[in-house]
């Protein structure tokens, strides 16, 4: 009841510039951390989202999720900021239907090429993004709050240094950070594939995105081979596809370290232990094999 108390207060401070409220707020299912509705204000849709709790411990910042959204509003490749409010982000409505793994795959080439134009904009957002130093926060954070750190959190932090420290901390790019399934969708009147939820959006390592997308949506060496070259423009060589290898792992790293740092903060009814266990397991086996220290020597190298 108080969520929909809150809403009618939210909406009724949005009228002035959006428009007179149509309806009731449909809620719109996904996400883990925010709540989002599907609102009418002024005849037009809109997507409100309410922000969670706390999230500004789990590396977020609302002004660089604003920037970024807005930044790539104006490349095409995610919809429209129509306004902002204490606690939640207002942006355009589309109609838009979830990806299938398949559809993802065939059309990756489209992916690379968007994330490659985001990269290369000249957007400065206001939060940096740096996976070595996040784990670091949130492993102080959790440890703050009485959480006792899994087995597997320091060799987490160790892969994630080592795979930092090959990369390198390059002139870091504007990056999306969380290129999960549900956060790529295609917009149905234009057949274009839209990106969205910017929250966890900061200055980062291009490579990062590339692995996070590859690894969170189950790409095969084909397809990551098709990334690889639409983002780069190029032949793939030796050196980019270890890069790209360890960007996965360097994924998983955040991802479990995030289902930990969640577990201590969100009332969610979501298994974050065992999303993190999920994650820990499977970092542990990628890097446990002699391709790990290939890839790093392939890309110290």
């Amino acid at each position: 009841m108080g969520a929909v108390v809150d809403l009618k207060d939210i909406l009724a401070r949005l009228e002035p510039s959006l428009g007179p409220v149509d309806g009731a707020p449909s809620p719109l299912e996904g996400g883990i951390t925010n709540r989002n509705f599907k609102v009418v204000l002024g005849g037009e849709p809109y997507v409100l989202r309410l922000h969670g709790k706390e999230t500004e411990l789990l590396g977020i910042s609302r002004q660089a999720e604003r920037q970024a959204n807005e930044a790539a509003a104006d490349l095409g490749i995610a919809p429209a900021v129509a306004g902002v409010f204490e606690g939640g982000l207002v942006t355009r409505y589309l109609e838009c239907a979830p990806l299938e793994p398949l559809e993802l795959a065939a059309r990756v080439e489209e992916v690379g090429r968007a994330l490659r134009a985001f990269h290369d904009s000249a957007t400065e957002l206001d939060a940096r993004f740096w996976v070595p130093d996040l784990l670091s926060d949130y492993a102080r954070i959790a440890l703050e709050r009485g959480a006792v750190l899994p087995e597997g959190y320091a060799q987490a932090q160790r892969i994630a240094g080592e795979i930092g420290a090959a990369l390198g901390e390059q002139a870091l790019r504007p990056c999306h950070n969380d290129l999960l399934p549900g956060n790529l969708l295609r917009e149905r009147e234009e057949d274009r594939i839209m990106i969205v939820d910017w929250e966890y959006a900061g200055m980062g390592h291009p490579w990062f995105d590339l692995g996070n997308l590859s690894v969170n949506n189950d790409f095969d060496p084909a397809t990551d081979e098709r990334l690889l070259g639409a983002y780069l423009q190029s032949e793939p060589t030796a050196g980019d596809r270890a890069r790209l290898a360890l960007a996965r792992l360097l994924s998983d790293a955040r991802e479990a370290a995030w289902g930990v740092m969640q577990g201590c903060v969100s009332d969610l009814d979501f298994d974050f232990a065992g999303y993190a266990a999920k994650h820990f397991q499977r970092l542990a086996g990628a890097a446990s094999g002699p391709d790990y220290e290939r890839w790093l020597k392939t890309v110290g190298g």
